[in-house]
C-alpha cells in the first residue's frame, strides 16, 4: 500500500470525469458479476477505465504481494496504463515492466512487489523464471489488445505465464477488433461477451488525395497546407519510407515526430511525449500507433501507404472520428497505385496549391526531477508561473515521471524561462531546466 485507498467516485473526480459512457458502465457491472470477460470496443472509447475501476475495486488492501496482472502487446500501452493508475490515485502500489529498459531496475521495483504489475509477456515471463516474480498470489488476469499480442509472436511466453497462475479468480480480455476463437490456453470458463465494435457512430470523412505529377510527397505536402494546421498522424508500413518522407518534410521546414519500431525507447517515448503536448503536430508512424499508445483524438490521419489488412486500416482510422466526434482520413495515391480491396469508392481530390502549414507555438522543457522527489504539477506550474512569469495560456502540458517531467511552453519563451529557472528548487531538490531534444 502507498497512502489510503481512494474509491471509484474519488477517482473519477481526480481524473475530471463526470460519469462513465455505456462500455464502461456494461464493463464494470460484468466484471463485478462474471468471472471471464471479453470486452470489445472501438480504439479511444476508454477500455483502460473500463477494467481498472473494477479490479482497483476488488483488490485486497491487507494482501501483500500482485494481486493482479495486465498484460500487454507493447511497451507504450504498459506505460500508459501504469500512468494511468498513478493518476487515478488509488493507493496500491502499480509497476510496470517491459523490455528496453534494465532489468536490473525491474528487480529492484519487484523486491517491494506492486499489487498490479503490467508488463509485456516478454519481460513479465523472464521475471517468473528468474523468480523476481510470484504468481501463486495472482488472482486477476488482463489481457489488454490480447490479439495484438498474439499477432506480434508473444503467444509463446502467454501460455508458459499463464501456466503458472493457479489461484486465477478472472480472467479480462479486451480487444478493438473482432477476433476468431480465443485460444485454449487463455482458460475461459463461459466468458461474458460485450462488444460495442459497432455501437459506436462514425463521424469519419475519407478521401482520396492525388497529385497530377504523381508524386506524393509533394501532394503531402500541398495537403498539409491545405489543412493548414490541427493535429494528425502519417501512416507508413516500413521504417525506410518514414525515414524518407521524414527527411522531405525536414527540408521542407514542417515540423514533425517519428514513432517505430527500430527507434530507441527513449526517443519513441518523447516522440510521444512532445506529439501529446502539442510541439508537434505531426507524427509519423508506423502501425504501431494505430492502436494502444496513448495520443489525443487527431483532427485527421493520413495514410502514405495503405496497411496490408482491412482491420488495420480500421485502426488507423479509429485514431481520429473518435468517441462520436468528428474527424478527416487521407489516403495519398500515385498516379498508378491501385485501392485495395478494403477502399470502397471514394471521393478523389487533386492537391496541386501550395500552402504552409502552420508551424506549433510550443516547445518541450526537460526538468531533472519528478514524482520520486516528491515534485508535483501543481509545484512544476508554480514555479513557470511565479519565477518564469508565465501566463495562464502560456503553460501547455505537464507530464510526470518517476524522475523527471517534461511541459510545455511557448516556444518563443523557452530561452529565457532556461536562464531564468535552472538550478531552481521544486520541493528540496534543485532541477536542471533544459530544452527536449
Amino acid at each position: 500500500m502507498i497512502g489510503k485507498v481512494k474509491n471509484q467516485e474519488a477517482i473519477l473526480t481526480k481524473l475530471g470525469i463526470e460519469k462513465l459512457n455505456d462500455m464502461q458502465l456494461a464493463a464494470h457491472q460484468a466484471m463485478f458479476n462474471a468471472k471471464d470477460v471479453v470486452l470489445l470496443s472501438p480504439t479511444g472509447t476508454g477500455k483502460t477505465l473500463a477494467f481498472l475501476l473494477p479490479l482497483i475495486a476488488n483488490l485486497d488492501e491487507q494482501k501483500t504481494g500482485i494481486q493482479a496482472l495486465i498484460l500487454v502487446p507493447s511497451r507504450e500501452l504498459a506505460m500508459q496504463i501504469e500512468q494511468v493508475v498513478r493518476e487515478m490515485g488509488s493507493g496500491y502500489k502499480t509497476n510496470a515492466v517491459y523490455g528496453g529498459r534494465a532489468g536490473a531496475k525491474d528487480k529492484q521495483e519487484l523486491k517491494h512487489p506492486p499489487s498490479i504489475l503490467i508488463g509485456t509477456p516478454g519481460r513479465v515471463a523472464d521475471h517468473i523464471r528468474r523468480e523476481n516474480i510470484e504468481p501463486l498470489g495472482i488472482t486477476t488476469l488482463v489481457l489488454d489488445e490480447f490479439d495484438k499480442s498474439l499477432e506480434v509472436g508473444f503467444e509463446k511466453e502467454m501460455v508458459e505465464i499463464i501456466s503458472t497462475l493457479h489461484n486465477l479468480n478472472q480472467r479480462i480480455l479486451t480487444s478493438a477488433t473482432q477476433h476468431g476463437a480465443i485460444p485454449e490456453f487463455v482458460g475461459l470458463t463461459n466468458p461474458e461477451q460485450l462488444n460495442f465494435l459497432d455501437q459506436e457512430e462514425s463521424n469519419l470523412k475519407l478521401q482520396i488525395v492525388s497529385s497530377a505529377s504523381g508524386n506524393k510527397m509533394e501532394a503531402l505536402e500541398n495537403l498539409l497546407g491545405e489543412l493548414g494546421e490541427g493535429n494528425g498522424i502519417i501512416f507508413c508500413n516500413l521504417k525506410e519510407s518514414i525515414e524518407a518522407l521524414s527527411k522531405h518534410l525536414r527540408e521542407k521546414g514542417i515540423g514533425h515526430g517519428c514513432f517505430y519500431g527500430g527507434l530507441d525507447q527513449k526517443d519513441r517515448e518523447r516522440a510521444l511525449i512532445k506529439f501529446r503536448n502539442g510541439t508537434y503536430k505531426l507524427l509519423l508512424s508506423t502501425d504501431l500507433a494505430a492502436r494502444g499508445i496513448d495520443v489525443p483524438a487527431m483532427d485527421f490521419i493520413i495514410h502514405f501507404q495503405l496497411p496490408y489488412k482491412k482491420n488495420d486500416f480500421t485502426h488507423r482510422n479509429g485514431r481520429t472520428a473518435r468517441m462520436n466526434s468528428n474527424g478527416n482520413a487521407y489516403i495519398m495515391k500515385g498516379r498508378l497505385e491501385k485501392m485495395p480491396y478494403y477502399v470502397d469508392d471514394l471521393d478523389e481530390i487533386a492537391m496541386n496549391t501550395k500552402a504552409s502549414f502552420t508551424p506549433s507555438r510550443w516547445e518541450t522543457l526537460y526538468i531533472s526531477g519528478g514524482r520520486k522527489d516528491k515534485i508535483s504539477k501543481g509545484d512544476i506550474a508554480g514555479l513557470f508561473f511565479k519565477q518564469g512569469n508565465l501566463k495562464n495560456d502560456e503553460l501547455g502540458t505537464i507530464e510526470l515521471k518517476q524522475d523527471c517531467a517534461f511541459v510545455a511552453v511557448p516556444a518563443s519563451k523557452t530561452a529565457e524561462l532556461i536562464s531564468s529557472l535552472t538550478n531552481s528548487k521544486l520541493k528540496k531538490k534543485k532541477v536542471r531546466i533544459s530544452a527536449l531534444a
